[in-house]
């Protein structure tokens, strides 16, 4: 089906990161199974708040330091460099798809990116480093150098708008597409599941790679449940012999 192909979207979710050491959000055992979630609202009118969402960002920077793009990211840069998939819509916020080699213009973060951050105001962006610098020292985040607004990762959060740009663009390939692929993906957060229903109606191919079954299995043309790295190497042969030792 990927070689038939001639526009690939590639759609991926947690279970991609998973095989990079990054754990999942909503699985047993996830992140959101220690940690309730801070909506939105109680991020930007509660300074303990704030306090606490950075001090759960920087508790996990070893974690999404030490991640590094796995066999299935390396299998989707592959696709993207040789012109077969035009764009990666991905749920995660790890970045591995850029450190993979994938254009970050190619790469369309439904829900943000947790590697730097964002003023809520003016946009502008700030590293962490330099957050993290000031955190440790005064035990909350700094202002925004720009204009003084509320820094924040730049990862969507619950009660957050989905970014509208981001959205156009997702739609936008989806419907230009003649192959849907999902790897790693529960497809029950809408509305970014939305798009495979969406591709299949346009009459795109739909294929689901993922360990356990999702909602949409019963319309896919091709669902499988394994593991995404062995499963894109075996569907990308070439770059799997260019992998031997990696």
């Amino acid at each position: 089906m990927l070689h038939a192909a001639d526009l690939v979207v590639v759609f991926t979710g947690a279970g991609i990161s998973t095989e990079s050491g990054i754990p999942d959000f909503r699985s047993p055992g996830g992140i959101w199974t220690k940690f309730a979630p801070i909506d939105f609202h109680d991020f930007v009118h509660s300074a303990k708040m704030r306090r606490e969402a950075w001090r759960r960002r920087f508790a996990m920077e070893d974690t999404f330091g030490a991640a590094q793009p796995n066999a299935g990211h390396l299998a989707i840069a592959h696709l993207i460099a040789t012109g077969k998939a035009t764009q990666v819509i991905t749920q995660n916020i790890d970045g591995l798809h850029q450190l993979s080699g994938v254009p970050a213009d190619r790469v369309i973060e439904l829900h943000g990116n947790t590697r730097y951050a964002k003023c809520l105001d003016c946009n502008a962006r700030s590293e962490l480093q330099t957050i993290r610098a000031h955190f440790e020292m005064h035990g909350d985040a700094p202002n925004c150098a720009n204009c003084g607004g509320l820094l924040k990762t730049a990862t969507i959060s619950f009660g957050q708008a989905m970014p509208e740009e981001e959205m156009v663009r997702a739609e936008a390939a989806t419907l230009a597409c003649d192959l849907f692929l999902v790897l790693g993906s529960s497809l029950v957060v809408y509305p970014a599941a939305g798009f495979p229903l969406l591709a299949k109606r346009h009459g795109a191919k739909l294929v689901i790679v993922n360990r356990e079954p999702t909602e949409q299995d019963s319309i896919a043309d091709l669902v499988i449940h394994a593991g995404i790295g062995e499963t894109m190497q075996a569907a990308t042969p070439t770059l799997g012999r260019s992998q031997e030792g990696v």
